[in-house]
């Protein structure tokens, strides 16, 4: 797997952050850089890459803009960078892939690489396609001698404890020997996000989400549990409910 990158951003140290944590990953190629969205347009339109990091607030053509003008067939996956967390609606509206709010912990990096890795083989047959093809459908959960499979169509949240993490299902709870990272990349992001370093939630067990004023999230589920969406993760699950909740034209 070789996924052409380039970076768009107005800020120097900002491209150079990326550029730092991209060298990490081998699966990844730096293209180009550009530091304004006109001679970016031509860059993306020359280099043809197959994903781009893009700051959303950049004098003149913004990252937004730089998207929008791009043919849809023409546009790489977009991994976007911005301060603020205003522009949900309208990262879902490009498609964008993630959406990463400054300054970026590297979690957070590494999990929008690793939904690029995940999407890349995928591109150009639909966007929809990738995740159910992909998506684990049951746990295996060893209970002794036993093991025990727990249909992910049951599991409500998944939450970390230590190395391992534990399932919540129909009121029981099921201790995985395997990270929330990895559980993470398994899953259908159609159906469930991870909220919190600690936590993964299937939107539909979503009642009601409280904002804070640090932008932070309190979230109440279904079953009357209550739990904390960290601010960086807010735009791409603000995104992941407004793609659920849109009607079919």
């Amino acid at each position: 797997m070789n996924i052409r990158v380039v970076i768009v951003d107005d800020e120097p140290l900002a491209r150079l952050a990326v550029k730092v944590r991209l060298a990490r990953r081998d699966a990844f190629t730096l293209l180009g850089e550009f530091g304004d969205g006109a001679s970016a347009y031509d860059g993306i339109v020359a280099l043809k890459p197959d994903l781009v990091f893009v700051d959303v607030d950049m004098p003149g053509k913004s990252g937004l803009d730089l998207l929008a003008a791009l043919p849809p067939a023409q546009r790489p996956m977009a991994i976007l960078l911005t301060a603020y967390d205003g522009f949900a609606v309208q990262a879902f509206e490009l498609a964008a892939l993630d959406y990463l709010l400054k300054p970026v912990d590297e979690e957070r990096f590494d999990e929008a690489l690793d939904r690029a890795q995940q999407a890349f083989p995928y591109r150009g047959q639909g966007r929809a396609a990738a995740p159910a093809s992909a998506a684990v459908r049951s746990f295996s959960v060893r209970i002794g001698s036993r093991t025990v499979l727990v249909p992910v169509a049951e599991v409500e949240r998944i939450e970390a404890d230590g190395d391992y993490a534990t399932l919540h299902a129909n009121g029981k709870t099921w201790l995985v020997r395997e990270r929330l990272h990895n559980l993470a990349m398994r899953l259908d992001p159609r159906q469930f996000h991870r909220v919190h370093r600690s936590s993964i939630v299937r939107l539909d067990m979503i009642a009601e989400l409280c904002a804070l004023t640090n932008r932070d999230a309190l979230l109440r589920l279904r079953d009357g549990s209550v739990l904390r969406a960290s601010r960086s993760y807010m735009p791409a699950l603000a995104e992941a409910l407004q793609h659920r909740n849109k009607k079919p034209e």
